[in-house]
C-alpha cells in the first residue's frame, strides 16, 4: 500500500508539471525588456563594473602627468580613497632619468600629499645623496598606491591590481631610463613577484624599463645590517647611470 501511495503521488506531481506547461509558454519566449537587460549586462558587463578595466581606460586617456592625476583622483574604486587625506602623487623632477617607485603613502606623505618624507624618505635622500642623487634635480619618486592603508598595513592584491595600470601609464609619461622598485609591493606591481631579498640587486625589466629591485628604506632602518646589500645596488645603479 505504501508503495502504491507513493506512485499515486508522484503521478499526480507530474500531472501538475504537465498543467503547468501547457498554459505557459517556454521560459525563452517569454518577453521581459528589464530582464534582458540584466542579462545582457551580466554577459557583457560595462568597463565601469570592473575596476582594473575602468583604471587601464582612464589611464590610457591620460595626456600627461596632470591628466593622470585627475584621472587618479576622479577613480572611485579603491576604498582606500575614503580613509586617507591626500592624493601622493608624486615629487621629484619629472623626466628624470631616475624614478622610483614605493610602496604605499605612510602617515607623513598622507598629511603632506607626498611621497617619501618621513623618516624612511629623509634616509631616501641621504642614500641618493651618496651617489651624487637627489630628487631635486634628478631623481622623480612615486608610489604604487597613492592613498595610505588603514594601520599602514600591505596593500590587497585588489588594490595593487587596479592601482598598476596608473603606474604603468605613470612610467610611460615620465620617460625615466631607469626604474628602482624598492620594497615587495613595488616588485609585485612592475615584476609580478615578491620576495625582495632575493630579488634585490638584479636589474630586471619593469614596465617596459629597466628596473633594479631594492629594499625599501623603511626595511632598512629596521634592518640595518642590510645596509651593505643596499649599498651595492646603490652603485650597481650609479654605474648604469654612467
Amino acid at each position: 500500500m505504501a508503495g502504491e501511495h507513493g506512485k499515486l503521488q508522484q503521478d499526480m506531481a507530474l500531472g501538475a508539471v504537465e498543467r503547468i506547461v501547457q498554459h505557459f509558454p517556454a521560459v525563452d519566449q517569454i518577453a521581459v525588456p528589464e530582464f534582458d537587460e540584466l542579462l545582457a549586462r551580466a554577459e557583457n558587463p560595462p568597463a565601469w563594473a570592473d575596476p582594473v578595466a575602468e583604471a587601464q581606460r582612464m589611464a590610457a586617456a591620460a595626456q600627461d602627468l596632470a591628466g593622470l592625476q585627475a584621472a587618479m583622483a576622479a577613480f572611485d574604486h579603491c576604498d582606500l580613497k575614503r580613509g586617507a587625506r591626500n592624493l601622493v602623487f608624486s615629487d621629484g623632477v619629472p623626466g628624470a632619468r631616475v624614478m622610483i617607485v614605493g610602496e604605499a603613502p605612510g602617515r607623513d606623505e598622507d598629511r603632506q600629499g607626498k611621497p617619501f618624507v618621513g623618516r624612511a624618505g629623509q634616509f631616501l635622500d641621504r642614500m641618493l645623496a651618496a651617489i651624487g642623487l637627489s630628487r631635486d634635480s634628478s631623481v622623480y619618486i612615486t608610489n604604487v598606491l597613492p592613498w595610505r592603508p588603514p594601520q599602514n598595513r600591505d596593500p590587497l592584491p585588489a588594490e595593487i591590481a587596479m592601482m598598476r595600470p596608473f603606474v604603468a601609464r605613470h612610467v610611460a609619461l615620465a620617460q625615466p631610463e631607469f626604474l628602482v622598485l624598492m620594497g615587495n609591493i613595488s616588485c609585485d606591481a612592475g615584476l609580478g613577484k615578491r620576495g625582495i631579498t632575493r630579488l634585490r640587486g638584479s636589474w630586471a625589466e619593469a614596465y617596459d624599463t629597466p628596473a633594479l629591485p631594492m629594499f625599501h628604506p623603511a626595511y632598512l632602518l629596521r634592518q640595518p645590517h642590510l645596509k651593505r646589500e643596499a649599498w651595492a645596488d646603490l652603485l650597481s645603479l650609479k654605474a648604469r647611470l654612467g
